[in-house]
């Protein structure tokens, strides 16, 4: 038994990906947010500024959204739990989602010639259809890791790779939106068939790297892979506490997250007065990377629970920096250096102790649901908590009487400093409870782990 315990660990050591398949793995992420971020980052300024909704129609709309979320998270993951073809388990969704994420997408910031009730159901729906595949696509990005690679250390560094990827599509996506968009609209970055042209281009983009990430994937021993009822998948969260607290603080995170990336856009047009600004500081983001990494080194320090604690405060210290110096630019930015690096470390952190959170339930359930646990964990999270922090901004604003396209009044512009300072403040430190709960359950993960391996190797004696 020790002979062949000592061959499989030799196994698992040479199991390397190579450094192509890392790069491509990192395609996934890449091309889920050139699309997704435009959504999360400016669907609440282009339904107002753009489409020609009213803020408060464009709010009910997000917040409609909501509920639709709050299905096909837990659905995707189910779906993928059970997907068995010639192409594997996860990978088959790069392809068969490809398309139709990209076409969801390109419609939705496509205007048609409609007017009334029309116009409102055709962005409602289109904005939920577009959800749901983008779900379809985010899911498997995590769910394929474990098929991958089974050394743990090669999954770190793909991750490493995939979070990388993803910063880059989220600097491509809001960085540079605007000016295509105004590139393709004569100049004009409210132009509707600007806007139409500028996300095509993206979409296109997109799908391309989706394909070629399916093409290099290979997964490994799924035929080991035993499909999991939907009622045993369910049971899994039952009594996962820490799974349930990383759940309630990644909704908190995205919350926060996008109640400052929702208004920035505005605060820099409408406050600042320089719709410049508005992609120097959405460029600016991508420092932080810097933050992520840097994790090893601050988790050798402060534990998980710890460096998203500590993420969460830098954050909101960058935050705080931004409201005490009022126009200078230069100091603006030294602010959202460490704002975006601080909430760059604890996004990460929230895809890290996710998966955690699945061997806790294996050990508390004896269930190992991994699909549909990272499915809520994540996309779900992402989802719900930026649907929310695009909603609740969307009332500020309209309790203080925003107007679309025209000057604002002092409430007005007090609203969006609000909602672009303050609330993600607010949110970050709220977001803290839930993770010094977490403590115990990190404090715990040696038993987990060591009582699981006692599990897996009395059934292979048997």
């Amino acid at each position: 038994m020790a002979v062949g315990t000592h061959a499989e660990a030799a196994d698992v050591s040479r199991d390397k990906m190579p450094l192509h398949r890392k790069i491509t793995y990192s395609f996934t992420d890449l091309s889920g947010n050139l699309l997704y971020c435009i959504i999360s980052s400016y669907i609440l300024f282009f339904f107002t500024d753009v489409y020609g909704l009213s803020v408060g129609v464009a709010g009910v709309l997000l917040l409609i959204a909501r509920f639709f979320d709050a299905l096909d998270a837990p659905i995707w993951g189910i779906i993928i739990d059970h997907t068995h073809s010639k192409y594997g388990q996860s990978r088959p969704w790069f392809l068969w989602m490809a398309f139709p994420f990209a076409i969801f997408v390109w419609l939705l910031f496509t205007t048609p010639d409609l007017s009334g009730t029309a116009k409102i159901a055709y962005a409602g729906i289109i904005y939920i259809l577009a959800g749901i595949a983008y779900t379809g696509v985010s899911t498997p990005i995590t769910s394929v890791l474990p098929n991958l690679t089974a050394n743990t250390e090669e999954r770190t560094i793909a991750n490493t790779f995939r979070m990388v990827g993803g910063n880059i599509g989220n600097f491509l996506a809001i960085t540079f939106i605007f000016p295509l968009a105004a590139f393709f609209g004569d100049g004009d970055r409210t132009s509707q068939r600007g806007w139409s042209l500028a996300v095509l281009v993206y979409a296109v983009v997109a799908v391309i790297l989706l394909l070629i990430a399916f093409a290099d994937m290979h997964e490994k021993n799924i035929e080991r892979v035993k499909p999991i009822p939907i009622k045993k998948s369910f049971q899994a969260a039952k009594y996962n506490w820490p799974w349930i607290l990383i759940v309630v603080a990644n909704v908190l995170y995205w919350m926060g997250f996008m109640s400052r990336n929702s208004t920035l856009a505005y605060y820099f047009q409408y406050n600042m007065g320089d719709a410049g600004l508005i992609s120097l500081f959405n460029g600016f983001s991508i420092i932080q990377v810097i933050g992520m990494a840097s994790i090893p080194f601050i988790v050798k320090f402060f534990s998980k629970w710890g460096t998203t604690v500590f993420g969460l405060a830098v954050a909101s210290l960058g935050q705080l920096f931004m409201a005490l110096v009022g126009d200078n630019i230069t100091a603006m930015l030294v602010g959202w250096a460490f704002a975006c690096i601080g909430s760059g470390i604890a996004c990460s952190m929230f895809f890290a102790m996710v998966g955690d959170t699945v061997d806790y339930g294996e050990w508390k359930n004896g269930i190992r649901a991994s699909g549909f646990l990272t499915a809520i964990g994540s996309s779900f999270c992402i989802k719900l908590g930026s649907g929310f922090g695009t909603f609740i901004p969307s009332l500020i604003l309209k309790a203080f009487h925003y107007v679309p396209n025209q000057t604002q009044t002092a409430s007005a512009l007090g609203a969006i400093h609000f909602a672009f300072i303050w609330l993600p403040v607010i949110i970050f430190v709220i977001n803290m409870i839930p993770m010094v709960l977490y403590k115990k359950f990190e404090d715990h993960e040696p038993i987990v782990t060591r009582d699981l391996i006692s599990r897996r190797t009395q059934n292979s004696t048997k």
